[in-house]
């Protein structure tokens, strides 16, 4: 997403999904400052930039039957809004600026080069933060298994073998996923 689909994609957040929230008397968290309350908004409009009109509407009419606060009069929070935006409208997977950094850095090389990159990128994606060496062990040693089946797989095709039609589509989503990471690591970390 460049810089000028992220401003469309923020003003439509703010359009369909807070304004017409706070017009029905929906107020800041009580626990939230001011200044606090607007860095949510200003925060989850940028988290929320890739939802369309429709998921935005959908995300307003879930957030309005579930409002916080005593007196089921308070915005609910960013984390609530964030869960139920993501069942609603999945985000595309083009790879958040950690993903991005990691596969571009000597970490994400040596998963892809290790074959272990789709259990990395799970484990960045379940923990959201960069990989220290006990995340990335944890890869490699999830990996083990995927990368026997992934050999085997390719070996019985190789000698005009048959595989069966699950273990085909497993085969190719996981190379969706390394070809996923090796496009961001390619591109160096850029946006």
């Amino acid at each position: 997403m460049d810089s000028a689909d992220q401003e469309a994609g923020e003003k439509r957040v703010r359009e369909h999904l807070v304004l017409p929230l706070e017009r029905r008397g929906l107020v800041k968290p009580s626990t939230l400052t001011r200044a606090q309350y607007d860095e949510m908004i200003r925060d989850l409009c940028a988290r929320l930039a890739y939802m369309t009109e429709a998921g935005l509407d959908a995300l307003e009419e879930c957030a309005a039957a579930q409002p916080g606060g005593k007196g089921r009069d308070r915005m609910p929070i960013a984390n609530d809004l964030l869960k139920w935006a993501v069942e609603i409208e999945p985000p595309r997977d083009d790879g958040s600026p950690l993903m991005r950094k990691v596969f571009a850095h000597d970490i994400g090389r040596r998963a892809l080069d290790g074959g272990f990159a789709p259990e990395l990128l799970a484990e960045i994606k379940k923990h959201r933060r960069w990989p220290g060496s006990y995340i990335v062990d944890q890869a490699q040693s999830r990996a083990r298994d995927s990368i026997v089946r992934l050999e085997d797989i390719e070996r019985r095709l190789m000698a005009g073998r048959e595989v069966t039609p699950q273990e085909a589509q497993w085969r190719d989503r996981r190379r969706e996923v390394v070809a996923r990471c090796e496009e961001w690591s390619s591109a160096g970390g850029a946006q």
